[in-house]
């Protein structure tokens, strides 16, 4: 089964290096125009995507995303639906700061997640790590009973380069994660890349 999966667009914490987490943070013109060329490369890919699922996290920065692609594969763009267990994972207290801000402040648990960031809980009560939310985004995975897009974040596209592509912790939690590439899961091979 194809599963394509597409980070949302950029918004302007992306772009300042700000660590964003579940903060509802609005795409910007380029992560408009990222996720409109998205719609377009994958219009040519699978064309009009008879019997494919169309989910998102429910996040805005990831709504807005899903629609401008279903828009430029000339379907509804509001025919699709939200699965919480995509949203991005929470950093907790720091959620809107820049890791340099972070280590104005906090110098060791920078240093600690640093040294161990799959599997670091960043501070607050809410927080998470990858290993968490990889969790949450396995059991979205085997929950999958159909051809997919995927609207999701960084997070989740590295969980899934873990879970599908065992690809190692640290390789994983530091990969580059693009906006203006499409990731394909092929769950039969186990296959998972960027085209």
């Amino acid at each position: 089964m194809l599963i394509y999966v597409i980070r949302h667009g950029q918004t302007d914490w992306n772009a300042e290096g700000r660590l964003q987490g579940q903060k509802d943070i609005p795409i910007n013109a380029l992560g408009q125009a990222q996720a409109t060329r998205n719609g377009e490369a994958l219009r040519e890919i699978i064309g009009a995507a008879d019997g494919y699922d169309f989910v998102a996290s429910p996040l805005g920065r990831t709504r807005e995303t899903m629609e401008r692609i279903r828009t430029a594969m000339g379907l509804d763009p509001k025919a699709y639906r939200l699965d919480d267990r995509l949203k991005e994972l929470s950093f907790g207290d720091w959620e809107g700061f820049t890791t340099a801000e972070i280590k104005a402040t906090d110098r060791e648990r920078i240093r600690e997640r640093s040294r161990q960031k799959w599997g670091f809980i960043p501070p607050g009560e809410d927080a998470e790590s990858y290993e968490i939310l990889s969790w949450r985004v396995g059991a979205w995975l085997s929950s999958v009973n159909q051809p997919t897009v995927c609207v999701s974040h960084g997070g989740v596209v590295r969980s899934l380069f873990r879970i599908v592509g065992n690809v190692d912790e640290d390789e994983a939690s530091n990969m580059p994660i693009h906006q203006d590439r499409i990731v394909r899961i092929d769950t039969g091979t186990n296959q998972i890349g960027w085209i």
